[in-house]
This record gives structure tokens, sequence and C-alpha cells, in this order.
């Protein structure tokens, strides 16, 4: 087997709080179909035929005069599929169930944006009037990368210092402990800022700015687990055998890791949580880029278009419920005391 005896018994008792099992897979089903959103969302159809030959304006770009236009430009495939000459020359497409682009603006659309929902917009428009449904897609792809990315390079970064502090100890713990308390009290918001001023506003700068801040809480536990264990019985059988300080310290590790298996749902909420009122404040990612944080900017200011917060709020709601399930599953797997209450 690949997995431990406890391994299995715990993804057993994970597997036993039913809402946190489904809350995996609608999650992780919902994660995997954002991955491939141009193939969901997209004003570029699949396939298109004209005049008996084939295109994939998915997968290469094509100028308007392929198409009969006058100009070099990318074709407007919006226009083309209502376009009757199109038609009569033996035109068709096939286009993704949402084949609205959420970058696209439909500012020829009657009235002024934001629009209400509709059969064309299934969620309504926002105030740029671009495809509300479309950038929800594109915005939990987002959200859910952002966290994600996050939560590994912050556990990572936890893992090494907390579990180098609870190993070695005496100075070098002291030391370093008083320079974390000293780093974890500059004010984040400003770091934030600052570097933004400096070299913009990027989905990497981010990642980066928070991950340097993220990693403090965890190193905590991560310490506290490798003070308890180094004083066990098979640390010390380990340290008589002559071990070297590596192998001892990744025999402990295993062992130390409960708390960043535990922690990790509730830090990918921290992380989309983080990201979202970051856009909000206007100190997240550049717009056009879609964003429920940018989303709900609009929705403050447009308050007679309720839509937008409406479902920008719901969207954000069930995705942070989903992942409370999860965390909260994931938890009583890895309590001992837990046993009885799914069983």
């Amino acid at each position: 087997m690949f997995f431990s005896e406890l391994t299995q018994d715990r993804f057993k008792k994970f597997k036993k709080v039913k809402r946190a099992y489904y809350s995996l897979w609608i999650l992780g089903v919902a994660y995997l179909i954002s991955l491939f959103a141009p193939f969901v969302a997209n004003d570029k159809p699949y396939v298109l035929s004209y005049e008996g030959h084939l295109y994939f304006p998915l997968l290469k770009k094509y100028s308007a005069k392929t198409f009969g236009g006058e100009y070099l430009t990318e074709a407007n495939y919006l226009k083309l599929y209502s376009d009757e000459e199109f038609k009569t020359k033996g035109g068709w497409m096939v286009r993704p169930p949402i084949p609205h682009d959420p970058l696209h603006a439909y500012l020829d659309e009657e009235g002024s944006p934001p629009h209400a929902p509709s059969l064309k917009h299934w969620l309504g428009t926002d105030s740029v009037a671009r495809d509300l449904l479309s950038r929800l897609i594109y915005g939990f792809r987002l959200c859910m990368s952002f966290s994600l990315l996050l939560t590994l390079i912050s556990s990572v970064f936890g893992i090494i210092i907390g579990g180098l502090q609870g190993y070695l100890g005496g100075k070098f713990d002291l030391t370093l402990r008083h320079g974390i308390e000293v780093w974890g009290s500059l004010p984040f918001l400003y770091v934030v800022i600052l570097l933004s001023d400096l070299y913009g506003r990027g989905f990497f700068l981010l990642i980066f700015v928070m991950s340097i801040f993220s990693w403090i809480g965890l190193s905590y536990y991560m310490r506290g687990e490798f003070l308890k264990l180094k004083n066990l019985n098979y640390v010390r059988v380990a340290k008589a055998l002559g071990l070297g300080p590596r192998k001892v310290f990744m025999t402990m590790l295993p062992n130390a890791l409960t708390p960043v298996v535990t922690l990790v749902p509730f830090g990918v909420i921290g992380g989309i949580s983080s990201l979202t009122a970051l856009d909000f404040l206007g100190f997240g990612l550049h717009p056009p880029t879609p964003s429920w944080g940018e989303l709900l900017d609009q929705g403050l200011k447009n308050l007679y278009a309720p839509w937008i917060t409406i479902f920008t709020i719901s969207a954000l709601f069930i995705t942070l419920l989903l992942t409370t399930f999860i965390g909260e599953g994931v938890r009583e797997a890895f309590d001992p005391k837990s046993k009885s209450r799914y069983e």
C-alpha cells in the first residue's frame, strides 16, 4: 500500500464526515472546471465553419478578413454569430455554454450598465457591461489558485523555520523568535501599498508580499511540535544510534505535520479573504482582472444594481463555507477523540 495504516484510517474518518467529504468533491470539481474557464466562458467558439473550411478560434487567432470582413484585426465572433451574410455562406459555430468573455464590455446593449439578469446574461452585467457570470467563474479560479499557492509557500516556510526553532532551541530559537515578533509587527497593508507603488500590482508580487508574512502563525505551531517531540524516546534512540541532525529532523518531521494538515483549509480561507479584501480596497490586482473584491466594490458603488453584490457575496460565502466544512472534517480525522462521534 502507498499509505500507512494510520493515514488510511484518517481518510476513512474524514469520509465519515459527510459534509466535509462532499464539500471536498464539490469544491475540487468546481476548481478543476474553472482551470478550463476559457472552454466554459468565452466569446470565441470551439469550432467555426466558413465556406467549407473549419477554424478553431480558441486555439488560434483569425482576422475579420478571413470571414469576409474588412480589417486584419481579430474577428468579432459575437457579431459574426448573428451576421446573415456569414450564415448564407454556410457559416456555423459551436460556442461555449457561457458565450461571454469576462473582459468584453457589451456597451451596445440597450440601456445603461449595469444590466439586470436576462436570458442573454444570466446574472446580469457589471458597471462596465461585462458579463457577471463569466467574471465570477474567472474570479473563482483566481481566488483559489492564489490561496492554494499562498498556502503552499507559507506552509513550506512555516515548517522549515518553526521546525528549526524547535529542534535547535537555545540561542537560535530565542534570536529567531524575537526577529519574528519584530517582523510580524510590521504593518502588512502599508508594505503592500509601498511595493505596489514601486513595482506595480501583480499576481506574483501579491503572493510574494503575503507569503513573507503568512508563515508566521504556522511556525509557532511547528516550533511547539518539535519542542514536544524532541524529548520523546524514539528521537533519543535515533540520536543514540548516531543519526545526524538532518536525519533526526526528517524522522521527527512526519509526526510534526499534523498542525499543517489541519490548518491548510483555514489557510486557503485566509488567502481568499485577503485577496478579496485587497481588491475591494483597490490594493490588489490591476483592473480589468476578474476579481470578486473588485465586483464587491462595484456593488457598493451601484446599490441600485443589487444583483452584483448578491451573486458575488453568494459565490464568496459558498466557497468559504465549503472550505470551512473541509477544514472541520480534516480536524476531526486527525483528532484521536473523534472516533465515537461518527461511528
